[in-house]
């Protein structure tokens, strides 16, 4: 068979490397952007499929399947994202004599819109959260009639997708309005639908779902729950699996009830049933099938010891499982955690550049890392911001968050920017320790700020000098802080484009040839003699960062936090804002992001228009003071 992988990234190299051990030769697509990937050089076929816009590369549907005749395309794992839930690809796929390795289109149809999905689910006899959605009944005093009656606080959430997009919550009558707009405008330019479902919103909620796997037989098996309710954005940070702290009827009615639901569909592939835990009661609730491989299954690996994709093309070729429910069993307890180029200290703000050292101690027994590169890589601001998947497994929960500390210790990346010290610090976290957490968690434990960019400096420069003569560092002098001396040999550290820390070294009085770099709790200072000098600060995460959204630009002028494209300009010319009004709304990796006025003022000039590629740093709007109205510097000597 030959194989494409109809993605990129850690996923197209995920799945080659379950089909190149079974003799599958594979090929992948790939855009101009990811020409140097890691997943294009092991392919053993590599095509240019188009440009950086998506719409040109990875969801042209014409081009995928014309090239696939032309390269003897046998077979299409669509991966998780892009069009892997696409039914209409899937028929063109299968009706091109292909073999489609995901379920059937019917299937993927039947869930790809929520309001479908819930009927399904209604009919099979799964739980169901109170709710309403009707796609000939969408007009908004409709909707508000229904959010009234159902009782708040109301989820209102985009019927056509998933992935956290179109989701907003309104705790009263009153915020009703405002949420339909924006979860509305979120899901139209998302999906190109703008329907919408409202439904009752659960106070404590878990995010619990169940993988399943079926052949064209008629079998559907379930391989246990996960966990995935540490959420920033509606979107997964950790999953662990099995579910922890969950009692033994509820844990036994989600299985079963996933399982019903696979066998109403006629699920022939991999996917997941997810639902909705009240962590007060244990009640459950269906929320969407996923009808495709997750980002989280290797947890579901871990703990079963089978290989999903291996299943997933046994399924798509015909042949019947090769096991039964019977002989499946969940041993130990595995956790990922997503590493994503983003600022958690700066409201978890995209990033993009190059990644020059990557230390991962993924040889231990029970690590894994699952990434789009295994050394230098670059991150770019076309996809999404995921780094890899960093999958640890023990013998029992304990033992995997300290397996999690360990690793994420040991740890380095660098320049660019990750939530590698969000994620040291969750594994801290009672609620996480006690498995207790819900999705709010984030937003209802924030986590630490970074100290002052000067005081990060002087830290940095001192380590450094100290490193000049001492085999201790500056031990005693900075409190609560440890450093140790490692000898390991690196290539030159900064160079051209990573400007930021070149200047944040230079700052700090030490060599331009020192590199700063995050890791896990603390900053790892690396200079090019082959030395690493660490320290750790258990209480902060991302110590040495200076908050990017701040650089550039005049005082009072909105600059782009990070590369990105306009998709909206709210205001004009001459037009008076207040103080946190949004002049400008960006979308960088696949996320919208709102910027806002610093203070009040007049709208002097829009440098930008909708569709413009910006660059991090960039002037995107400038003001003028208001008359009589105090300047934002006038404010701040005010006070």
């Amino acid at each position: 068979m030959r194989l494409l992988v109809a993605n990129r990234g850690e996923i197209a190299r995920r799945v080659f490397r379950t089909a190149k051990d079974l003799g599958w030769s594979t090929v992948a697509f790939y855009a101009t952007p990811d020409a140097d990937a890691a997943f294009v050089h092991e392919a053993d076929v590599a095509v240019h499929i188009g440009g950086a816009d998506l719409a040109d590369s990875y969801l042209n549907q014409d081009a995928i399947l014309e090239n696939c005749a032309r390269h003897g395309v046998t077979a299409i794992h669509p991966g998780y994202g892009f069009l892997s839930e696409n039914a209409e690809f899937a028929r063109r796929v299968i009706d091109a004599g292909i073999t489609w390795v995901g379920p059937h289109a019917e299937a993927i149809a039947s869930m790809g819109s929520k309001i479908d999905a819930r009927a399904i689910a209604e009919a099979a006899g799964v739980p169901l959260i109170l709710g309403f959605g009707d796609a000939e009944q969408q007009d908004d005093e409709r909707l508000a009639a229904e959010a009234q009656r159902i009782g708040y606080p109301i989820l209102v959430k985009a019927a056509a997708g998933g992935g956290g997009k179109g989701i907003r919550i309104a705790h009263s009558p009153a915020e009703f309005a405002g949420a339909l707009s924006e979860a509305r405008t979120e899901a139209s330019r998302s999906f190109g639908d703008d329907a919408v479902i409202v439904e009752r919103y659960i106070e404590r909620p878990r995010h619990v779902e169940v993988q399943i796997i079926g052949d064209q037989n008629g079998t559907v098996l379930e391989l246990g729950t996960r966990d995935c309710s540490i959420q920033r954005r509606y979107q997964k940070l950790m999953e662990e699996a099995p579910a922890p702290n969950l009692a033994r009827e509820t844990d036994r009615g989600l299985r079963e009830a996933a399982v019903k639901l696979g066998r109403a569909m006629g699920y022939d592939n991999a996917g997941t049933v997810e639902f909705v835990v009240d962590a007060e009661t244990g009640d459950y609730f269906f929320l969407e099938v996923n009808t495709r491989l997750q980002v989280e299954h290797p947890v579901t690996e871990a703990v079963t010891g089978l290989d999903l994709v291996e299943l997933q093309l046994w399924a798509a070729t015909g042949n019947p499982l090769p096991l039964s429910q019977e002989d499946i069993s969940l041993e130990g307890h595995a956790i990922e955690v997503r590493i994503n180029a983003e600022d958690p200290a700066n409201d978890y703000a995209p990033q993009t550049g190059r990644v020059e050292i990557l230390e991962i101690p993924d040889h231990r027994e029970g690590v894994r890392w699952d990434g789009a590169f295994d050394g230098r890589g670059e991150i770019t601001p076309y996809y999404d911001s995921m780094v890899a998947k960093l999958i640890v497994a023990s013998s029992d929960r304990e033992g995997a968050l300290a397996k999690l500390r360990s690793v994420l210790d040991q740890s380095l990346i660098g320049p660019l920017r990750t939530n590698t010290g969000l994620h040291r610090w969750l594994a801290d976290q009672p609620d996480v320790v006690d498995a207790t957490m819900t999705t709010r968690f984030l937003d209802e434990n924030p986590p630490p700020s970074p100290p002052p960019f000067l005081e990060s400096r002087d830290i940095a420069g001192a380590l450094v000098r100290e490193a000049a003569v001492s085999d201790v560092g500056p031990w005693g002098q900075l409190p609560s802080f440890r450093s140790t001396l490692h000898t390991r040999r690196f290539d030159t550290i900064l160079r051209d484009g990573a400007g930021d820390l070149h200047e944040f070294v230079a700052a700090a009085g030490a060599d331009e040839r020192v590199g700063v770099y995050d890791a896990g709790t603390g900053v790892v200072v690396v200079n090019t003699d082959g030395h690493t000098l660490s320290y750790e600060a258990v209480d902060r995460i991302d110590a040495w960062a200076p908050d990017a959204g701040h650089a550039g630009g005049a005082a009072g002028d909105v600059v782009a936090p990070f590369p990105a494209v306009v998709v909206e300009t709210p205001v004009s010319p001459g037009q008076h804002v207040a103080a946190g009004d949004t002049v400008i709304v960006v979308e960088a990796m696949k996320m919208l992001h709102s910027l806002t006025a610093p203070g009040p003022g007049d709208v002097d000039e829009i440098r930008v228009g909708v569709g413009d590629a910006v660059e991090q740093n960039q002037t995107l709007v400038t003001f003028v003071a208001a008359a009589n109205t105090p300047s934002p510097d006038q404010d701040r000597e005010d006070q």
